[in-house]
């Protein structure tokens, strides 16, 4: 039977409206979520202002409340997460085992990474660099007068290997002190055990203001020596999930960019700007296309504000850790955040 070029135009048009309303198929590891009522975040053993418990267990911070984010958007409450702490060793293995969900802990995105250990890195939620920190009392003013210093440093991470490069590329013959546990890192540093501590800049702030008796005392220095885009990862082979903790974050950002915000999202549920119609449901339901509930996103923005007030209320000018937004800030205020809009 022929068929004109009008009818099957049409049929294809239907088709595909039908795969753009589908519900997507939710994913093993969210049934599993759905299952258990929770979330099961890795996280740091105790790094302030990205994740750390306080006397009463009670953990906060910038890459703790991406996992509340993830828990409300899928479970519809953010306190549903359970915490687990994991150093650097074990983070990996955590997740490639599932006993973790995800791993929301200031790991750094790399090729090595990305192709050979089974898992997904998903957005970035901070843009870092790697620095050093010296006492005051050091007179060390650059990284370059490091020359034959010892520095401590934790083993298995980007950190070790950007410091061999780093020293080798400025042959400054640099002494890596090498311990398997930050606390062991930081204490010798602190003890006198090594000239300067080296890790990602916003660590050094975090360990300076948690750790140091006087943190006047001691000094990061201005060189930044390599990139270190930190966010959450995922494993490998389960694509669905891959992509709700994705957009997730991306919506967080994308939520700062329309001005959406904890405080304001009831009202924004009126506008009729098309952008934040979509972000919060209000028209289109991209939810069903993640398996989730239409107001998915609005649900994580009312649980933890927009990607800004993320960063404000944990590490920003105004928090303990003071840093500035730079990198951090949105793509149109001469920043790196940039989300995939949400359509």
């Amino acid at each position: 039977m022929n068929k004109s070029p009008l009818r099957i135009a049409a049929a294809c048009l239907a088709t595909a409206a039908a795969f753009a309303t589908a519900p997507a198929h939710a994913g093993k590891t969210l049934d599993g979520i759905k299952s258990r009522g929770q979330v099961v975040c890795g996280v740091n053993t105790g790094l302030a202002g990205f994740s750390a418990a306080d006397s009463n267990g009670k953990w906060s911070g910038l890459d703790v409340d991406i996992c509340r984010a993830v828990a409300a958007a899928v479970l519809g409450d953010g306190e549903k997460v359970k915490y687990v702490p994991l150093n650097a060793q074990q983070r990996f293995t955590a997740l490639q085992s599932g006993e973790v969900d995800v791993l929301s802990r200031n790991t750094t995105f790399s090729l090595t990474r990305d192709a050979s250990l089974g898992l997904h890195q998903t957005a970035v939620t901070y843009y870092d660099g790697q620095g050093f920190m010296v006492p005051a009392k050091s007179n060390i003013k650059s990284a370059k007068q490091l020359k034959g210093q010892t520095v401590c440093v934790q083993s298995g991470t980007t950190t070790e290997k950007n410091l061999t490069d780093y020293s080798k590329a400025n042959n400054l013959a640099i002494k890596p002190v090498v311990f398997e546990k930050v606390e062991a890192a930081t204490g010798a540093y602190f003890a006198g055990r090594c000239i300067a501590y080296t890790t990602d800049a916003s660590g050094l702030a975090s360990v300076r203001n948690k750790e140091a008796k006087d943190p006047t005392e001691h000094v990061i220095l201005p060189e930044l020596i390599s990139k270190e885009p930190l966010g959450p990862m995922v494993r490998r082979g389960d694509d669905e999930w891959f992509a709700i903790v994705k957009w997730v974050v991306y919506g967080l950002i994308e939520a700062e960019e329309y001005g959406i915000t904890q405080a304001n999202l009831d009202q924004m549920k009126t506008s009729t700007d098309p952008v934040v119609q979509r972000i919060l449901g209000t028209t289109e339901d991209t939810g069903k296309l993640l398996g989730l509930e239409r107001d998915w996103m609005a649900r994580a923005i009312k649980t933890t504000g927009n990607y800004g007030e993320i960063f404000e209320r944990n590490v920003g000018p105004k928090s303990a850790l003071a840093l500035p937004r730079g990198l951090n800030n949105q793509w149109n205020k001469e920043g790196l955040m940039y989300a995939f809009p949400i359509r």
